[in-house]
């Protein structure tokens, strides 16, 4: 479904000027059409007032309250659309292969007008580059450029959709002119649009709504979309209607850039992604988008994982009025998301909707691996509630589970500079098989990140990162997975969206928060490695790296301190865990004999010089500590360690009777035998100590 802030909206009533009614039998006068006829849509002539679902009692007591659709109906209806369904189109290279390698003139044909289209556009933008005019005429050229891309079809217009975000590589001119593919391109004929409704549901117009708009309230690359009234219910909905002859027009384009592709992968040795493979995934996804009941399955699918969340709107589907080519929907009212003023001036920030977006777009990438991979402003609306509304569910892809977890801890391992981790991952991300040696490629990314990361996390540019790493693909053997590549354009879509509001935005800062919290709450074994790694390095651990993960993990809202607790120390009781429990209990005697001593040097400091002598015979110094800067580090361990427990203490969760589970987990064996080992360093540490400085020796650090 296509957005409806491309109209002001109007009362139903006005849709009956210059129409005709429905009630004549619209089915009858198409199959007789005249050259001359015009279709015009109307409604039927129901009362001013269309009856209640259900009759209302004043007795508020006994009002009946209207029942949701039975389950079995719905699922009934379903089956019904995938019935009609049943012959739509499936993209396979053998099929494009059959259909146009019989055909050389028709694709030489094709091949001519797209090279000499881009290709005179190109010269024209060289020429008044070289002589001085570009910045002059960039309106010129943007107004061609979209032109161009909506004569060569919806190939080039989904091409168009994607550069219509890029703030930072479109120009502002191409950007507002390219923005208008997203749901102002030429629409096609009425008539056939109705025909094809009537066609496709076996019902006549009249037998279904009440009302449907005259003309179309949007047209899209594929489709274009009405405004209606069921008749049976009253309820407004959105009817999208497949543009006539579309797959050939995208198979025959598709045939040719998969030619190119095999050009590519043959003569350009720098590339070593497999094109072909990347070219098959966007076609078999927008061949997807030509199935009109797939993409109401896709939707009721990511309505069930995402729309739990209250500021997350998807639409209902109608399958009793669905088809390959026909889709009915719930009607959203709502405004494009690149549209600043008009989502201000309805009192709603649009920072926030991004946010919102940029949340729910991770929870699709990394929680279940199932997304949203055409988030274009056309497909995001701001309802006047200030929900977020996801449209338009053709094109989705799903990532694999192994890669969501291993994408979690690459940005982390990023963030914080741990180059030989991040080389590790692109086994997990299946960008490099096992048998290839990863050592080589650690230099290339700190050769590269050292100097991008000198920025802090929130000055980081997510474009920044993409063209880092694919420099670093096309130097090494790299093979990206064709779904990366949808991964990477949803992800810079967003922040091209954010771009809009705030030419300051940066998609990692505002996600970062999210991965630090699924580093420290998820009891993935592949998260939980990437924890501990991350945490504890050389035998130490890293209280700095630790501070900053709580300090980003509480910014996202759906932080839990009893969930970053609890699996920490699973994992640290767990039969498997002697190596951490060593290093634990190292870190547990270091912790607890700053505490010890930074209560100790605080003490000293409130004694007075005269019973400083006289109860400490003479020791001028500190007691068990030797020099000024073992007692800054020791107080600045202390305070770190207690900065850290009033994180966890300061969450919307925290509560003590979160910590009944952990007394539960003490009580096992490993627990105790843990504090006793503890309990037992400490005090051979602060003995030795004092015999030393007893002794007059002095107190090194391996003491």
């Amino acid at each position: 479904m296509l957005p409806s802030s491309t109209i002001t909206q109007q009362p139903f009533s006005s849709w009956t000027r210059s129409s005709i009614p429905i009630s004549v039998s619209f089915k009858s006068r198409l199959t007789s059409l005249n050259p001359q006829f015009r279709a015009a849509l109307v409604e039927a002539k129901p009362s001013p007032n269309p009856p209640p679902l259900s009759t209302q009692p004043k007795d508020e007591s006994l009002k009946i309250h209207p029942l949701p659709i039975d389950r079995a109906d719905d699922i009934q209806a379903e089956t019904k659309a995938m019935a009609r369904a049943v012959n739509a189109s499936v993209y396979t290279p053998e099929l494009v292969a059959s259909r146009y390698g019989s055909k050389p003139f028709k694709v030489v044909g094709r091949a001519f007008e797209i090279v000499f289209s881009l290709g005179s556009f190109g010269l024209k933008l060289l020429w008044e580059q070289k002589n001085g005019v570009a910045d002059k005429n960039k309106r010129i050229r943007a107004i061609e450029l979209r032109t161009i891309f909506t004569k060569l079809g919806p190939t080039f217009v989904k091409l168009g959709q994607g550069l219509s975000t890029r703030p930072d590589i479109c120009p502002i001119e191409y950007l507002e002119e390219l923005s208008e593919l997203q749901d102002g391109l030429p629409t096609f004929p009425d008539d056939d649009a109705f025909e094809c409704i009537e066609r496709e549901l076996g019902l006549s117009l009249d037998s279904i709504f009440s009302t449907i708009s005259p003309s179309p309230i949007a047209a899209a690359s594929l489709g274009q979309v009405y405004k209606a009234r069921l008749k049976y219910s009253g309820k407004v909905v959105a009817v999208k209607v497949q543009r006539p002859g579309i797959e050939e027009a995208i198979g025959l384009d598709f045939y040719l850039i998969r030619g190119l592709g095999f050009l590519i992968n043959k003569y350009v040795d720098r590339i070593t992604t497999d094109v072909v493979a990347l070219i098959d995934e966007f076609a078999c996804r927008v061949f997807q988008e030509l199935n009109y009941v797939q993409e109401g399955k896709n939707a009721k699918r990511f309505k069930k994982l995402y729309a739990d969340k209250e500021d997350i709107l998807v639409p209902d589907v109608f399958w009793d009025y669905t088809s390959a080519k026909v889709l009915t929907i719930d009607w959203v009212d709502g405004v494009k998301l690149n549209e600043q003023e008009a989502i201000e001036r309805q009192g709603l920030n649009v920072l926030d909707l991004v946010n919102t977006g940029i949340q729910c777009s991770l929870r699709q990438l990394l929680e279940y691996g199932y997304f949203h991979a055409d988030p274009h402003p056309g497909n995001l609306l701001a309802t006047p509630e200030g929900k977020l509304a996801f449209l338009d569910f053709g094109m989705m892809s799903e990532t694999p589970e192994e890669a969501r977890y291993a994408i979690i801890g690459h940005v982390v391992h990023l963030v914080n500079r741990d180059y030989e981790a991040m080389a590790q991952d692109y086994y997990a991300l299946d960008f490099l098989s096992r048998d290839v040696d990863v050592s080589p490629i650690v230099p290339a990314l700190r050769n590269f990140f050292d100097d991008a990361l000198d920025y802090t996390v929130s000055e980081l540019n997510f474009k920044t990162i993409v063209d880092g790493l694919g420099n670093v693909l096309y130097q090494y053997p790299f093979n990206v997975p064709a779904y990366y590549a949808l991964i990477l354009r949803s992800l810079t879509v967003l922040e091209g969206l954010a771009l809009y509001a705030d030419p300051n935005f940066k998609v990692l800062a505002a996600s970062y928060p999210y991965f630090a919290k699924r580093l420290l709450t998820d009891p993935n074994p592949y998260l939980r490695d990437a924890l501990i790694e991350l945490l504890f390095k050389d035998g130490k651990f890293r209280w700095n790296r630790l501070e900053n993960l709580l300090v980003q993990g509480r910014k996202d809202r759906d932080f839990s301190a009893k969930e970053a607790l609890q699996p920490a120390l699973k994992v640290l009781l767990s039969p498997d865990g002697e190596v951490l429990r060593n290093l634990v209990i190292k870190e547990a005697v270091r912790v607890s004999e700053a505490f010890t001593l930074g209560t100790i040097s605080d003490t000293y400091q409130y004694v007075p010089v005269f019973l400083r002598t006289l109860v400490l015979n003479g020791i001028a110094k500190e007691p068990l500590l030797t020099s000024e800067t073992e007692r800054q580090s020791m107080i600045e361990l202390r305070d770190q360690v207690i900065r850290i427990w009033r994180l966890l203490q300061s969450s919307n969760d925290f509560d003590p009777s979160i910590l009944l589970p952990i007394l539960q987990v003490v009580q096992q064996p490993e627990a105790r035998k843990l504090g006793g080992r503890v309990v037992g360093g400490i005090t051979q540490r602060l003995a030795a100590r004092f015999l030393l400085q007893v002794l007059g020796a002095p107190t090194t650090a391996s003491t």
